[in-house]
């Protein structure tokens, strides 16, 4: 166990080009060697490394192998995600260099790569937490959210008013700007409760395409097309609910804010509710959500999971130790970060 631990240590030295592997007398391999006849074996470095460095490493490559083995159709796009975020990053900065400084300086990583698999790797854990959470959905409450909660996508159409404020600005000075937009947008809803319903669509387009600060829906008249509480996370669910509020073909009658500002809302049309076996997925993934929110320990009770799942068992007694302790002291961080909530 501890040869395969090390080895790509052993791998490293072969391909170096040192031909055979020193060996010391009782049989084990050497990590290095002196002119003299002294040296290092892979079992000296292993004991040595143990109390330190192993147990961090052990776990990587636990969860590397269980995450891969349990979720093989979601590594290329965890993979994909993690390179397009390092790309990401490189566009901030004007050489390689600065950006591995500040991967030193803010991970402890050596290297980017190193980061790009850290990253990997805690996609496909959260990719792991989320698909654990709906395992522990039940059927009957899919059916309770779908008879009291789910209901049929609305289209909506939006003029987006945001308040012009910035982060060195005196607090008074932003409720200044908070008010400014807040006026802006219920001085257009005034101006769209003075049109005649039949003129109320174009007008609305019309103003969207004039006033919105929503750049991927002016173009479009304000459109956000079909939405429903399932597409958009809780904090939109005031509009959501607004939208849910009015008839097709009429505007809601206050502002409504979001932490993207302030909405004009005009519905265009109630869509029919779905079945109970095509809204099931997408029910399951909203009730797991809430689970993960509620529940703290999912990430950790989901590796828990998946190792178990594989047998997974320490074989090194030490290190097994190691390991039982960080558990333990993982879970007791988890319930005191709770608890100071």
């Amino acid at each position: 166990m501890k040869k395969k631990m090390l080895g790509l240590i052993a791998a490293t030295l072969l391909l170096s080009g040192c031909g055979k592997v020193p060996t010391l007398s009782n049989g084990d391999e050497a990590v290095v060697s002196f002119e003299n006849g002294e040296m290092i074996s892979v079992n000296e470095l292993y004991e040595k490394i143990k109390d330190t460095y192993a147990l961090s490493t052990i776990i990587t490559m636990i969860d590397t192998y269980v995450l891969e083995t349990s979720f093989p159709d979601y590594k290329d796009t965890a993979k994909e995600t993690a390179e397009s975020y390092i790309n990401a990053l490189r566009e901030n900065y004007e050489t390689e260099d600065d950006l591995l400084n500040d991967i030193k300086t803010y991970t402890g990583m050596s290297s980017v790569e190193a980061y790009q698999e850290y990253l990997y790797i805690s996609y496909m854990e959260s990719h792991a937490a989320e698909e654990y959470a709906k395992s522990l959905v039940t059927d009957k409450q899919i059916e309770k959210y779908y008879k009291d909660e789910f209901k049929g996508d609305v289209e909506v159409s939006h003029i987006l008013i945001t308040p012009d404020v910035t982060d060195d600005m005196k607090d008074d000075e932003k409720k200044a700007k908070e008010e400014e937009a807040k006026e802006k947008a219920n001085s257009l809803l005034k101006e769209l409760k003075e049109v005649d319903n039949d003129k109320l669509a174009e007008k609305f387009a019309s103003l969207a395409k004039e006033n919105s600060e929503d750049s991927a829906t002016k173009e479009k008249g304000g459109a956000l097309g079909k939405l429903n509480k399932t597409t958009l996370s809780s904090n939109y669910d005031e509009l959501i609910d607004a939208a849910y509020k009015t008839k097709d073909g009429a505007l809601y009658g206050k502002v409504v804010t979001t932490e993207l500002g302030y909405h004009v809302i005009y519905k265009t049309k109630t869509h029919d509710k779905l079945s109970l076996e095509d809204a099931e997925d997408t029910i399951r993934k909203v009730l797991a959500e809430e689970l993960f929110a509620k529940e703290k320990t999912i990430s950790y009770d989901a590796l828990n999971h998946y190792r178990d799942e594989l047998g997974m068992k320490i074989e090194d007694s030490e290190i097994q130790t190691q390991y039982a302790y960080y558990m333990n002291n993982l879970l007791n961080s988890i319930n005191e970060t709770e608890e100071q909530k």
